[in-house]
């Protein structure tokens, strides 16, 4: 039997607002979780307003999910009931063909839309629930499993560690995730922002330099300089200068989400990287867990969901909103 559930749903590309949707009843594989918070991402934005494609609203958003087990299926093995799970951007993935993602992709048990983690409630293939460690709070949990392990994919990649020089581009929500995790892994971290509004900010989270980049000299001193630089900001930059920084046979990694493609005009390495594994993903989770490595949150109600992407679109976040879902009681329309 399906579970009726409120959420908060787009139902245009100008407003979200309450809901209540169907969750199928778990199978003997699945998981059933009861939200206890959700991540907002830039990436819910650009889907809700239709700029990544068709979609069929109404649409649930939300692929940082943190919450506690309801249920198991009796052939479910790794969790029990009471533990503290999440579930990030995947629900099920089949190798060449592509992930399910944990919205708007196709279900494959059921043949319906996916819908996210703004809502009360989630079933999900146990092969797809990560354990969040009892050390890491579940509010700032949320935003590990989009922005947390979106930066930590390339760091691990590409083998950050002591005596490695790192440069991030932008500090934002993924952006003050990757000096954290790569402080943590023993770097020397560099911040490139367009202005020192938040120098302060950084060097508290870690970085052992921040520079303007309004200011173009300061690239000249710093040539060559990078094992690796993450590029975390969607807004068009003079990439031909973030490259000159690199040493040789270094990597620049984007990991945001420009609306316009990029161009350079030299032969370098420029990769892209898009979230990370399921095993990667524990593996991020057990490192904030032990380091105690946290995003920086602001938790809200679901009521604010509306104001809350109008602040992310003006860049007026420090540095991820988390929605309580216990305020979503009593509040969808039947």
């Amino acid at each position: 039997m399906s579970k009726t559930i409120n959420a908060w749903a787009a139902t245009s590309p100008h407003i979200l607002e309450p809901i209540t949707i169907e969750r199928r009843e778990p199978d003997e594989n699945d998981v059933a979780i009861d939200i206890k918070f959700a991540g907002i991402c830039h990436s819910d934005l650009h889907t809700a307003k239709g700029e990544w494609g068709e979609l069929t609203y109404p649409l649930v958003p939300g692929h940082e999910i943190a919450g506690v087990v309801a249920a198991v299926g009796k052939s479910v093995r790794d969790f029990k009931v009471g533990d503290h799970v999440g579930v990030g951007c995947m629900v099920n993935s089949y190798c060449l063909k592509g992930p399910t993602f944990t919205y708007n992709s196709k279900d494959p048990k059921e043949g319906k839309i996916t819908q996210g983690g703004y809502s009360q409630y989630i079933v999900v293939d146990q092969a797809y629930v990560l354990r969040i460690p009892d050390t890491i709070p579940m509010n700032v949990a949320a935003p590990l499993l989009c922005a947390g392990i979106t930066v930590y994919s390339p760091l691990k990649h590409w083998g950050i560690g002591p005596g490695k020089k790192v440069g991030v581009i932008g500090l934002g929500g993924l952006g003050h995730m990757a000096v954290k995790i790569a402080k943590a892994m023993g770097a020397e971290v560099t911040v490139f922002s367009q202005t020192l509004s938040k120098k302060d900010l950084g060097i508290k989270m870690g970085a052992d330099n921040y520079y303007a980049t309004s200011d173009r000299s300061v690239f000249e001193p710093l040539k060559r300089s990078f094992d690796l630089i993450i590029n975390t900001v969607s807004a068009k930059i003079p990439l031909t200068l973030y490259l000159t920084l690199l040493r040789r046979d270094s990597t620049l990694v984007e990991v945001g989400m420009p609306e316009e493609p990029l161009s350079y005009s030299q032969r370098v390495g420029v990769f892209g990287s898009n979230i990370g594994g399921i095993r990667e993903t524990q593996d991020m989770l057990d490192f904030c867990g032990e380091k105690q490595i946290f995003p920086e949150v602001e938790t809200i109600p679901a009521s604010y969901i509306n104001e809350a992407y109008e602040r992310v679109l003006k860049s007026q976040v420090k540095f991820r909103f988390v929605i309580d879902i216990s305020s979503m009681e009593s509040r969808a329309k039947i």
